[in-house]
């Protein structure tokens, strides 16, 4: 515990010389000032913008403790390991320990000896620690993750709610919400539910630069996926995002087969193994998780190189979450997701049968319809992104997939008019695989058991092929022409949509279907550094990077909690011969230089 009370003109000295930053980014300082002086604040600020920061230094400069409430206790300890690692006093209270450990934390909170403890919004609610807490000096509540306070945001947890108690309670202790993404009808609800409509509002640029988005529909996409790792991510850590705890299991172990290593995670696995290969991905180098969306809330991994999705997610703000998770630390890093027509059919159906309230559907109708168009889309995605979130790019960005190679389109209305008149001749009973086995007159046993080889529809469509008849099909239903059904079985129907269309009335332009990838050589070798290392500092990286391991085993926590590659990258670009030097290293603190600085700058003097 930092000894004195300090004012707002600390904050700027506890930045440099605990975190070991020269100046603060963006938004940061008016948002720490704002909560130092006891003010509520409202943060929006993408992934990687420094959230942590803007409660982490007011929890230091005020009097008493910072709660931080995290919605995951499994992520907890990696993020109380980091403030240990700068000599900060941090604890959590959460059900994985015992009675006397609770106890002892509970009584170092109350005599003042913690900077910032975190616990989950079930366990602050608790009649018990709210009693804790109303004993205790607090100096801020920050609620991290606040998009799940709304039901119009992803990740919704009711427990949430209950968190506007906090300004009844706690009236004199300031509260700061900090989310990476939320339009503006979700940050509407987050302070409506929070009792926060009158706090100060701080929106950064949604903007990631350093991320580059694509979006394909590869003919096989896990074949796809490995051509993509093989050329841009050779040795990198990534995450792997799939719909299905099935296709977890199946696409972690295919990729061990590849030569990758990769372990799965969602919610069907034990919790020892969960928090097993979340450990493992936290602190080895290079490894890849293969997960449901119950992973990744709240990493805090600042070296992810890549971010795959193998099916299309629910909604924008669940992308955005998720991809955001990919160049933490600011290098360039790629979000990458192959998406089909079963996709959309899938998550049509899911919401279909869902049993949520009729205004519930809408809304993630929505939502999917707006991921649709973003997967879709022709222009900038990253333009289309900032959109979104009420955010604007001047001109386009040119490092999305559309911009580095615009998408061929074609004038699709002559093909459009005979898919949806097959559609409507075959009784709209079918789904796409038979539609297209009538256009391209395959003469099936089902087709002629239904007479469909005797309709005006069959064999008209030998132009396409299988793959472009169902790329088209999947933009019809993209584009609400056609809808799926809602039995299950995936069959599609025509909508008012299909009327102009079918009467020659309407034309359509669509996305030409892209030349298969071509397999790229598969390469080994050393691995690649993520950051930008010439090749005569090679050397040196590596014995940077063997040292960070050494030192973050010997002290059971991830390598990045010592040094992170930016600042491996910092002392190769300075090369510091001497401790004062060595300080004016990007993310080197008074603690850390004095834990690690000797024993870098002796690998520094061997490799000069």
């Amino acid at each position: 515990m930092l000894s004195a009370p300090m004012t707002s003109n600390d904050a700027l000295e506890i930045l440099q010389t605990i975190y070991g930053y020269d100046a603060f980014r963006g938004q940061q300082q008016a948002i720490v000032d704002t909560v130092i002086q006891g003010d509520d604040a409202l943060v929006l600020m993408p992934t990687g913008g420094g959230k942590s920061l803007c409660y982490q230094i007011p929890s230091l400069v005020r009097p008493g403790t910072g709660i931080v409430i995290s919605p995951l206790i499994a992520l907890m300890q990696d993020q109380v390991d980091a403030l240990k690692a700068l000599n900060l006093q941090a604890a959590f209270i959460n059900s994985s320990m015992d009675a006397r450990a609770i106890n002892a934390t509970e009584q170092a909170l109350l005599q003042g000896d913690i900077d910032m403890l975190y616990v989950a919004p079930e366990r602050l609610l608790m009649p018990g620690m709210l009693d804790l807490l109303d004993r205790a000096q607090i100096a801020l509540f920050a609620i991290d993750e606040a998009h799940c306070v709304s039901q119009w945001g992803h990740d919704f947890r009711k427990e949430y709610l209950g968190l506007s108690l906090l300004s009844e309670r706690y009236p004199k202790v300031p509260r700061v919400a900090l989310t990476a993404t939320a339009d503006e009808r979700t940050r509407e609800e987050i302070a409506n539910n929070l009792a926060l409509t009158k706090a100060a509002r701080f929106v950064s640029s949604f903007d990631r630069p350093n991320i580059r988005y694509t979006i394909g529909e590869p003919a096989n996409p896990r074949d796809a996926m490995l051509n993509f790792l093989d050329t841009h991510h050779q040795g990198d850590a990534g995450i792997v995002y799939c719909l299905s705890r099935k296709k977890v299991e199946q696409t972690a172990e295919w990729l061990n087969k590849q030569g990758r290593v990769a372990v799965p995670y969602h919610a069907g696995l034990s919790s020892i193994e969960r928090e097993q290969n979340q450990k493992r991905f936290l602190r080895e180098e290079g490894l890849i998780v293969v997960a449901t969306i119950a992973f990744g809330m709240g990493i805090d991994k600042p070296d992810v190189r890549f971010v795959v999705h193998l099916n299309l997610p629910k909604s924008v703000e669940a992308y955005y979450q998720e991809t955001g998770r990919a160049g933490r630390d600011g290098r360039a890093s790629n979000a990458w997701m192959a998406y089909g027509l079963q996709d959309v059919i899938n998550l049509r159906s899911m919401m279909a049968q869902s049993d949520a309230d009729e205004k519930h559907k809408r809304l993630e109708n929505h939502k999917l319809e707006t991921m649709l168009g973003l997967a879709e889309l022709t222009g900038c995605r990253r333009q289309a992104l900032l959109s979104y979130f009420g955010d604007t790019l001047a001109s386009e960005c040119g490092n999305c997939d559309n911009c580095l190679n615009p998408p061929v389109t074609w004038d699709a209305t002559d093909a459009a008019r005979k898919a949806l008149s097959c559609v409507y001749r075959t009784g709209q009973r079918f789904g796409v695989t038979y539609l297209v086995d009538v256009l391209l007159g395959k003469t099936t046993e089902r087709i002629e058991r239904f007479g469909h080889d005797q309709q005006s529809t069959f064999g008209i469509g030998t132009e396409l092929t299988a793959n472009e008849w169902r790329n088209l099909y999947r933009q019809l239903i993209a584009k609400g022409v056609l809808a799926v059904d809602v039995d299950g079985h995936g069959s599609v129907q025509l909508t008012e949509q299909a009327r102009p269309v079918l009467r020659g009335e309407q034309a359509l332009h669509l996305r030409q279907l892209p030349k298969s990838e071509t397999r790229a050589k598969r390469t080994g070798g050393r691995k690649k550094a993520s950051v930008s290392i010439s090749e005569q500092d090679m050397p040196l990286w590596e014995a940077l990077r063997s040292l960070r391991k050494q030192l973050s085993d010997l002290a059971g926590v991830p390598a990045y909690v010592v040094f992170n590659d930016s600042t491996l990258a910092d002392m190769i670009a300075l090369k510091p011969r001497d401790s004062t030097e060595m300080a004016n290293v990007t993310g080197v603190g008074a603690h850390k230089l004095e834990q690690y600085g000797d024993d870098f700058l002796d690998v520094i003097k061997a490799h000069d």
